[in-house]
Order: C-alpha cells, then sequence, then structure tokens
C-alpha cells in the first residue's frame, strides 16, 4: 500500500490530484442537468442532441490546437485558463436556468463554448501527469487521479441527481460553475519543471511532429480508431437516450443513480488496476471494453433498476483497466515534450464521430426505435473491442518506459 500513495509524497502531484477532483466533482452532474434542463423546454430528442452536439464539436475543433498550446506553454497555466473559462459559460448558463430564460439557442452556444475551454484542458491534464512523479510512480499516479476523479463523480453525479430532482437543473449548473473556479486556483498552484523541447517555427510544424509520433506506433492509431466508434455509441446512443427513456420509465432519480453506479464501477476498477500486476495490461484493458455493451441491453431487455445499476457498474469497472493501462502506455512510450500534442490527435480521433451521433441519434430513434439504436450501440461495443483483441501491435504492448522525462 506504501508504493500505491507514493505519488502523495509530491506537492505537484497533489494539488494537480486536488484540482481534478474539485472540477470533476462539479462536472460529474452538469450533463445530467444539462440533459434534463433541455428536455424541461422541450421533450424533442433532436433539439437535446443538437445541444450537446454543440458541445462537443467544438471541443473537436479545437483539440489540436489545444494540445500545441499544451507543450509550448506551462500546462498548469493552461488549465487554470481553462477553468475560467468554463467557470463563465456555466454560470451564465445556470443563471439562465434559474431564471427561467433559457433557449435552447442559449443552450448550444454556451455548451459551445465550454468545450471549447475543455478542447485546451484535456490533452494539457494528460501530459501534465508524467512532469508531477518520477517515471516509475507513473501507475500509481494515474491510478490514483483515476481513483480521485472517480471518487468526486460518483458523490457528484449521487448528489446531482437528488438535487436535479428535488431543486431542478438550474443548481446542478451552478455547482459545476463554482467547482471549475476552485479547481482553476489549484491548478495555477501545480508547480514542475519546464519540459525541453525543440520549438517548430509554425503551429503547422508542431502539429507535423505530433502526427508523426501519433502514426509512427501502430497500436495508437488502431485503439483510437476503435475508440471512434465506442465513444460515439456511448456518447452519441446511451448518454442520450438514456434521460429520454428514464423520463418515460425508470425515472430522472434513477438515471442519476445510473451514472454513479458506473462511477462506483470505476473507483472499484481503479483499485482494481493499482493491484493487478500484468506485463500486457493494454491488452486486459482493450479486453475489457467488451462490457460496455451490456447497459444498452439491459435499457432494451429488462430496464428495471438493480440490473441497470448492476450493468453501469460491471461497465465502469472495466473501463478504468483499459484508461489506466492506456495512459501509462502513451506516458511510458511518448517523448514528453510531444505527449500533449499525441494525446490532441488521440482526443480527436476518439471524440470526432460524437457530435455527427449526437445529431443523427434523435432521427434514427425516431425511423427506428429507441431499442434498435441502443442494442446497435451495444454491438459496436462488441465489434471495436473484437478489432483491438486481435491486432498483434496492441497485444505487444508492454509495460516498459521507453522515453526519458
Amino acid at each position: 500500500m506504501g508504493d500505491t500513495f507514493a505519488p502523495l509524497a509530491h506537492p505537484a502531484f497533489r494539488w494537480l490530484l486536488a484540482a481534478r477532483f474539485t472540477t470533476l466533482a462539479g462536472s460529474a452532474m452538469a450533463p445530467i442537468a444539462l440533459a434534463f434542463a433541455v428536455l424541461d423546454i422541450t421533450s424533442s430528442v433532436t433539439s437535446l442532441g443538437i445541444v450537446v452536439a454543440s458541445r462537443s464539436l467544438t471541443n473537436v475543433v479545437f483539440l489540436l490546437w489545444g494540445g500545441v498550446v499544451a507543450d509550448r506553454l506551462p500546462r498548469h497555466l493552461v488549465l487554470a485558463g481553462s477553468c475560467a473559462l468554463s467557470c463563465l459559460s456555466q454560470a451564465v448558463i445556470a443563471t439562465l436556468v434559474l431564471t427561467g430564460s433559457a433557449s435552447i439557442t442559449w443552450f448550444a452556444v454556451l455548451a459551445a463554448v465550454n468545450g471549447m475551454s475543455s478542447a485546451f484542458s484535456l490533452p494539457a491534464s494528460a501530459a501534465l501527469v508524467p512532469q508531477t512523479v518520477p517515471a516509475d510512480l507513473r501507475v500509481q499516479a494515474n491510478a490514483l487521479l483515476r481513483l480521485g476523479v472517480n471518487t468526486a463523480m460518483i458523490g457528484g453525479a449521487s448528489l446531482g441527481g437528488l438535487l436535479i430532482a428535488f431543486t431542478g437543473p438550474g443548481w446542478g449548473l451552478a455547482v459545476d460553475a463554482l467547482s471549475f473556479a476552485l479547481a482553476g486556483v489549484f491548478f495555477s498552484l501545480v508547480r514542475v519543471p519546464g519540459v525541453a523541447a525543440e520549438r517548430k517555427p509554425s503551429v503547422l510544424a508542431e502539429l507535423k511532429v505530433g502526427w508523426t509520433e501519433f502514426v509512427a506506433r501502430r497500436w495508437v492509431w488502431i485503439v483510437v480508431v476503435a475508440f471512434t466508434f465506442v465513444n460515439a455509441a456511448m456518447a452519441g446512443g446511451v448518454m442520450v437516450l438514456g434521460p429520454v427513456l428514464a423520463d418515460t420509465t425508470f425515472g430522472r432519480e434513477t438515471w442519476g443513480l445510473v451514472v454513479a453506479a458506473q462511477i462506483a464501477g470505476m473507483l472499484a476498477g481503479t483499485v482494481a488496476a493499482i493491484r493487478i500486476k500484468v506485463r500486457r495490461q493494454l491488452l486486459l484493458g482493450v479486453s475489457c471494453v467488451a462490457s460496455f455493451a451490456l447497459l444498452p441491453v439491459a435499457m432494451v431487455v429488462h430496464p428495471h433498476p438493480w440490473l441497470l445499476l448492476v450493468a453501469s457498474f460491471l461497465g465502469g469497472l472495466c473501463l478504468e483497466q483499459f484508461g489506466v493501462a492506456w495512459h501509462v502506455a502513451l506516458q511510458n512510450h511518448v517523448p514528453a515534450d510531444r505527449l500533449a500534442r499525441v494525446y490532441s490527435y488521440d482526443m480527436l480521433g476518439s471524440l470526432v464521430a460524437i457530435p455527427l451521433a449526437q445529431l443523427a441519434i434523435g432521427p434514427l430513434s425516431h425511423t427506428f426505435g429507441i431499442s434498435a439504436m441502443l442494442l446497435g450501440c451495444a454491438a459496436v461495443h462488441l465489434i471495436a473491442t473484437f478489432v483491438m483483441v486481435t491486432s498483434r501491435s496492441v497485444r505487444s504492448v508492454e509495460n516498459v518506459d521507453t522515453v526519458r522525462v
């Protein structure tokens, strides 16, 4: 257990953990609050898809630029600035909801601003981790971060479901705004040595270097392509259709608990990832992706709360096996001065199909039915898992540090 908590001896890591914990505690309730705030104005699945797609679209558009900025500037300052912008956008949308002045247009615009801000924080946050601890503590550091984040998210999602059910979605969005403000302060306190990098004369030149690093490893782009479809099925299908199904069947409070159960599973999965010692951790992680099919199947076959909670918990537990393995693999095999750009290509590929899926899910569910779309999402998860585990390059990745921080 001593080795498990060894990263906490480093002040920079402690501040990073505090910042991630704080922002995710608020953000865990934001998707639930936003979905029901939109549904309170209009019961249209298409309108909800447009709002969530607005955030996803700007997130995708600005991700590559976010990766370049995170490799050029101090990453903790990039994160502090991103938190300030996210705080402002969430505070405005919360005010509009609480005063009854919100509209679909306002939802879409402010969601787009939040998505742009997130595009800068995602690669910066992931790439900052190896700067806060020695190389031999990366597994523990990534696991502890995910443990803290998942703890925050389970509390946030559980509280969010109850808060939204009894007081309305506006207060959930307000809490999210406050969490960004506090997290920005914590990020600004992270102190790490700079990463030596050979600067290029233009953004395009730096993007080209990042792309070269990204495609140089076959296992990287195979997993990213697979997750293009996995994330589209999850975010565009389950997370849009879930609130809609909740309104007509098992209730909003139950949906909040379903989200919380997934995060509880992620919490348990992080603990398991720390203790499971396998040389080919990435292979174990991608194999676990098949479990993502459990929740959409349960929603169709037997949408009773207990089964939804179990399916969601198992999906979360398996998700963490992949999450820890993926971050450790990238940090062990990609040079530190190019890591944020590789992360940005990873995130771009993983998220690029989400806006399209979110926009299409409404019309498709009207045409084919919600049940058919959920079963389709389950099939996507199974096919993606098959593609990853049958790749020799994915199976051969080992937990070996091949780069110097």
